[in-house]
């Protein structure tokens, strides 16, 4: 078969490569799209539909093992075949990940091996620093880098505000304006979109995130709405895929999210609200739960008015869902052990 593409402009690291060359006659792909149980595949001989092997849907035992946007994936690439069979989806080295929608208690993979997490707030309406204390959690415990990029900055008219109530909760996350007024706004993104590098763009629904991406492309690849009599933007998105920039970089878009439950998030929520880890610090006991323990240096520095009580009781709700997914998900234990392993090895490699 001829080879039309190089896999490195599409993030083919050398840790990648080294996993992929211990399965002999299968060819690492990635999935650039994915809409419910169909992908969308590239390597280097070009773009296919894929679908799992039968044994690897038999072998699979939670959802978050199947393949997502942004996963390399080893696959049989026969050229007289229309479609590619996904034989194995290499180990992640980022993964942004929630509680599915719904009652049920099971994950979802939102994007893989991405380095940076876009996450996006108009600064109108959608504006709600509860949540994007729930969004950087998230970002902070999936292994990327978590950049605060709001939108609509022309529809706000408390902007010094709302950019200091953003700073009290943003725990260490770059804060980029933007505006859909001006293009040139956008050009603060590209710092964080360099050649082989892969970005997400996550956020809820109306946010301005196809917006973003289809002047980063520098045309109208993806449908936008307009914005609403109530000054909300319209959900457009429908499913999940990469794109590869004309800068080189490759970002990712994703349909709003109406839900984000934490999952197996315990790292990032302590990342997130860095000021109430440190504050716990202090506490008389070490396994204080900040609830009415005597000794509290978490309570005494809210009752003190140096911690917002809508802060903590974010912080203590964050930590209460995390705690029940730990508590009702076995195999959880054995994932973490998993993923300790991974980069144990990604870290050996790096060295070496």
């Amino acid at each position: 078969m001829e080879k039309i593409n190089d896999m490195k402009r599409y993030g083919l690291s050398e840790a990648f490569t080294v996993y992929s060359e211990g399965f002999k006659d299968l060819t690492v792909s990635r999935v650039i799209s994915q809409q419910k149980g169909l992908y969308r595949l590239i390597s280097e001989y070009g773009e296919k539909n894929g679908q799992v092997s039968g044994k690897f849907h038999y072998n699979v035992h939670t959802i978050s093992e199947y393949p997502a946007v942004g996963d390399f994936v080893m696959t049989d690439w026969n050229e007289k075949n229309d479609s590619a069979v996904i034989h194995q989806v290499l180990p992640r080295r980022s993964c942004f990940m929630r509680k599915a929608a719904g009652g049920t208690a099971q994950e979802q993979v939102v994007a893989a091996n991405i380095d940076t997490a876009f996450l996006c707030m108009d600064l109108n309406n959608d504006f709600n620093l509860r949540r994007l204390e729930r969004y950087l959690a998230i970002a902070w415990s999936s292994g990327a880098t978590p950049v605060i990029v709001l939108t609509k900055s022309d529809l706000c008219s408390d902007l010094d505000s709302r950019l200091s109530a953003i700073s009290a909760v943003a725990s260490g996350a770059d804060v980029l304006v933007t505006s859909c007024i001006n293009d040139l706004d956008f050009e603060v993104l590209y710092p964080y979109i360099t050649k082989g590098k892969t970005s997400a763009f996550i956020g809820s629904s109306g946010v301005g995130k196809s917006t973003i991406i289809n002047c980063l492309m520098h045309e109208n690849l993806l449908n936008t709405g307009s914005i609403r009599s109530d000054g909300r933007g319209r959900h457009t998105t429908t499913h999940r895929e990469l794109f590869l920039l004309p800068c080189g970089g490759m970002v990712i878009d994703t349909p709003g999210m109406r839900e984000l439950g934490m999952w197996d998030a315990g790292d990032g929520i302590n990342t997130a609200f860095s000021d109430i880890d440190a504050l716990a610090l202090k506490c008389r006991f070490r396994n204080c739960t900040h609830s009415g323990e005597p000794g509290c240096a978490v309570l005494k520095a809210a009752d003190n008015g140096l911690l917002s009580a809508e802060r903590l009781r974010s912080y203590q709700k964050l930590m209460c869902e995390n705690r029940y997914i730990e508590d009702t998900e076995d195999y959880l234990a054995e994932k973490r052990e998993k993923f300790k392993k991974i980069a144990k090895y990604n870290k050996n490699l790096h060295k070496r």
